[in-house]
């Protein structure tokens, strides 16, 4: 398969694994040289750890002086703004994280705000405050958990602001429902989680499940909208399949991409 207009960038939720060095990293990387190395094999990565907090500008500034010219960072919104305050930042943390964020330049890729399961529809006036006062200057892709939020009125309400509808292959969310959002993209960009349907996978080492026909499924979608939109961004969780960079390779292979062999990494590591 291979997309059409899209820009399409495929790549893991994190980086920062010791159970990949030896399957993925070569054996030796020092977790230092993890995300240098990472980023010789894929071009973007969506970072966790701003959830538990907002970085120092020193780390921004570093994450994009350890990757290429082109790799593309999407980051979590914290947990602060989205899970304690429910949006209404009255902290000022928001802001806080946006002035760091902005660091990466033009390496910054989507901000995650992923809302908690009991975040609900009751809680609509402060999303509408948040989307309506978000930065012009950044993209905002939404994550919901709560199902009664799969509303026209709410996708009527992302579109109006160019802001993403996460699309994500959980347990939340019946993937029939998200594969059909999938082709009513309500920002220029697609945003895909592949998650899992647990967390009962442990051991980060290997592939334990079998996956082909989400991921046909999905790549399918992806090729469906990438007419629509200029960019799609998909993430894959080591809950998935248990080894994400090993799926992230199949997915970029079915769109058509060339994934990196990871047995050539050994050489980048040579000139760290």
């Amino acid at each position: 398969m291979t997309a059409s207009k899209a820009r399409i960038h495929i790549g893991t939720q994190g980086w920062n694994y010791e159970a990949w060095v030896g399957p993925f990293y070569p054996v030796n990387t020092r977790p230092a040289d993890y995300l240098s190395i990472y980023s010789r094999a894929f071009g973007s990565v969506e970072v966790d750890s701003t959830f538990y907090g907002v970085p120092a500008v020193t780390t921004f500034r570093s994450w994009a002086e350890r990757t290429p010219h082109d790799f593309v960072f999407a980051l979590k919104m914290p947990q602060e703004v989205t899970h304690e305050q429910r949006l209404r930042d009255t902290l000022g943390v928001s802001e806080q994280f946006y002035e760091g964020v902005r660091e990466l330049g033009g390496k910054l890729g989507p901000i995650l705000v992923q809302l908690g399961p009991d975040f609900d529809p009751s809680q609509l006036p402060a999303l509408v405050n948040f989307v309506g006062n978000a930065p012009k200057d950044l993209r905002f892709t939404i994550e919901f958990r709560h199902r009664g939020w799969m509303t026209e009125g709410v996708i009527a309400l992302l579109r109006e602001w160019n802001i993403g509808l996460t699309l994500v292959d959980g347990r939340w969310i019946p993937r029939r429902v998200m594969l059909a959002l999938a082709r009513r993209p309500t920002a220029d960009f697609a945003y895909i989680r592949w998650m899992g349907p647990n967390r009962d996978l442990i051991d980060y080492s290997r592939v334990q499940v079998d996956r082909t026909r989400e991921i046909e499924a999905w790549t399918e979608a992806i090729v469906d909208i990438s007419s629509q939109v200029n960019d799609v961004f998909g993430y894959v969780a080591n809950t998935f399949t248990g080894h994400s960079p090993a799926t992230a390779r199949e997915i970029q292979h079915r769109l058509g991409q060339q994934p990196v062999d990871p047995d050539s990494l050994g050489e980048q590591l040579s000139l760290l």
